[in-house]
Formats: structure tokens, sequence, C-alpha cells
């Protein structure tokens, strides 16, 4: 399987300009699927991106916890900095852009599974500061 090599130092500039869209993804992840989602994110997810729409793989960035949630969940953050106009951000289809329509099923049987509650969105502009 190959994808887009993004050069490190690329991957450092990430970060939208004043004015443009940035979105804040965030997902609660059960503890006991937290294995489960980081191997879906970095070995199904990242190289199917990477792949279908590179320009949207090399404007994201995803943060993991260091601590567990109160309630024991585990937050991973997606950051779209800034958002690609014509990006594709939908897990589903890129899954199914990818992978055979079976194999996208399981892998997103294993994203619905891991989740504690439904993804929060915030859409935000890039202010001056």
């Amino acid at each position: 399987m190959t994808f887009a090599y993004v050069d490190p130092r690329e991957r450092e500039t990430i970060r939208a300009h004043q004015g443009e869209d940035v979105w804040v993804l965030l997902n609660h992840v059960k503890a006991d699927k937290c294995g489960e989602y980081v191997h879906f994110l970095h070995e199904i997810l990242k190289p199917a991106l990477a792949h279908i729409h590179p320009e949207t793989y090399n404007k994201v960035r995803v943060l993991h916890p260091s601590l567990p949630n109160k309630d024991g969940t585990y937050t991973y953050i997606f950051l779209m900095d800034p958002v690609v106009a014509d990006g594709i951000y939908n897990i589903e289809e890129i899954l199914h852009s990818f992978y055979r329509p079976e194999l996208a099923d399981e892998y997103m049987k294993i994203w619905n599974d891991s989740l504690a509650s439904p993804q929060v969105e915030y859409d935000m502009i890039q202010s001056p500061w």
C-alpha cells in the first residue's frame, strides 16, 4: 500500500491563516477500545486518506489524550487546520473509496464500536492571533 509522502517540515507548517475555517472534532473513545481506535487511525484511516486526497491529509492533525476523562473515556481530537474547501472528510466515504466494500464496512464497525458517544464538531474561524 502506498500513499503520498509528506515532508515532515511541511506538516510542521500546518496552520490556518486569519479568516480560514478550522474544524475541531472530538471523539470520546471507550477505554477498552483505545488500542483498536489508535490502530484504526494510523493503520487504516491515515493511509486511505493520504492516498485518495493527499491535500486533505496534509491539513489534518490528530491529537492523542494524555489522561482519561473523569468518566473513563479518552478524547482524541482531529484538527482540520485549515479546512480544505473540496476536501474529503467523511470517514465512511474515505474507507469505501480506498478499500473493498466488505472491508470498509468492517473498518466502520471498528470506528463505531470504539466511540462512547457521537463525534462532537466545532466549526471555527482562525482569528488574527
